[in-house]
């Protein structure tokens, strides 16, 4: 967001275009009249590339840890039943209160966290 008095760049580029005149207007964005005008850009350099695919990534999860792993495990209906009515309770997500219950089950191993 833009501080007390400063403008955001597109507030100025919108300030620049909105005070033209039609003819100045019109010569102003004369290029964008021709056809594939993308064929004139330049390969992005390792960079810019690498803005780019940071840019259009989806924000996703935040890592926690060492990030996580997908994992498929059967487990009985009505122990999966109780556990999802204990994650409701303590308002948690099923794979949270999973990971809650692996922490305490290793500890009681004797496995350092």
């Amino acid at each position: 967001m833009a501080k007390n008095n400063e403008m955001t760049r597109a507030h100025r580029e919108f300030l620049k275009y909105s005070s033209m005149t039609t003819e100045e207007l019109a010569k102003a964005t004369r290029e964008f009249d021709e056809e594939f005008v993308g064929l004139r850009s330049k390969p992005l350099t390792p960079e810019m590339r690498k803005r780019w695919l940071r840019a259009r990534r989806k924000p996703g999860r935040p890592k926690v840890g060492k990030g996580v792993k997908v994992v498929s495990v059967s487990v009985e209906k009505g122990l999966l039943a109780r556990s999802d009515a204990l994650a409701r309770r303590l308002k948690v997500r099923r794979a949270a209160l999973i990971a809650r219950g692996l922490r305490a089950v290793l500890a009681a191993a004797g496995e350092e966290p």
